[in-house]
């Protein structure tokens, strides 16, 4: 059985902790360098679910795409909800590994799970990383569907697709609209509309859209301010799940190549914060799909 020193290095030559942004907090959470691995869980968020799923699993290592502590801290207390996190972990001997932004630049990364869950053909990066020679690191995706589609199908695509959520997927724009080009990017996407616009592409799916950016994005496409362009909101923790089935692959890969016979897991709990949705009374024409 692989050391979690071994299967932490495996796991940073696919994302080099060096390419996360200067704000993230990824790597080793907690762990002993020599303790061995033999089964590992992938999630997206390091919460209290996940880690009761991690221990009544056996897990030795939960790999999650979230960080625990993104800002700084000064305690661990059990008597918190992250400190409890933590205690658990080390209670049970279950190292934590985070891969955040340096999974959603990664080739392949989050932004390609995500366009392989809709069946989406991967172009080009949405933002390229200039540090790429190749071209294919970078963050988002520019992709092409396989045969036009029109905005009501693409989110119903998109609906069928990504796991549940009580949000489902939001829509902007005019729902008959045909789709042969779209830009995606897992997480919060609302920071990319310029290169949404510059890619030229008929639609954007991401997460977390807010009132202000949408609305301008929208407004600036029908006032005659660039080519139509939809938008599709889908919830922050389905746009990345994804992620976590490639990940589980990309390890066991790496376990077949090192005789390593790891157990590789991926959780499916749902931790989407939101846990309801009530329709609006009496809903338009236009937004009754």
């Amino acid at each position: 059985m692989p050391r979690l020193s071994e299967v932490i290095a495996a796991l940073d030559a696919l994302w080099p902790p060096e390419r996360a942004e200067g704000w993230d907090a990824v790597g080793t959470v907690c762990g002993e360098p020599d303790q061995e691995v033999t089964r590992v869980l992938f999630a997206v968020d390091p919460v209290r679910e996940i880690v009761e799923e991690a221990v009544k699993l056996g897990a030795d290592l939960l790999v999650t795409h979230h960080p625990l502590y993104l800002r700084g801290t000064t305690t661990v207390a059990a008597s918190t909800f992250k400190g409890r996190v933590v205690h658990t972990l080390i209670r049970n001997d279950i190292a934590l590994h985070v891969a955040h932004t340096n999974a959603d630049t990664a080739d392949p990364g989050v932004s390609d799970a995500l366009a392989g869950a809709l069946d989406l053909r991967v172009v080009r990066p949405l933002v390229p990383d200039p540090a790429d020679p190749g071209g294919r690191r970078g963050l988002g995706r520019v992709c092409e569907l396989d045969h036009p589609l029109t905005v009501r199908e693409l989110a119903a695509r998109a609906a069928g697709r990504l796991p549940a959520t009580a949000q489902g997927i939001r829509v902007a724009g005019d729902p008959e609209a045909l789709v042969r080009t779209v830009a995606v990017s897992g997480g919060s996407g609302d920071s990319l509309f310029d290169h949404v616009r510059a890619a030229g592409v008929d639609a954007f799916l991401t997460a977390d859209l807010r009132h202000h950016p949408a609305s301008e994005a929208v407004a600036r496409t029908t006032e005659g301010d660039g080519p139509p362009l939809a938008l599709l909101d889908a919830a922050h923790w389905a746009t990345e799940w994804p992620w976590c089935e490639l990940a589980a692959a990309q390890l066991d890969g790496i376990s077949d190549r090192e005789g390593w016979d790891l157990r590789v897991h991926v959780s499916k709990t749902v931790t989407d914060p939101w846990t309801a949705h009530a329709a609006s009374a009496r809903p338009s024409p236009a937004t009754a799909f």
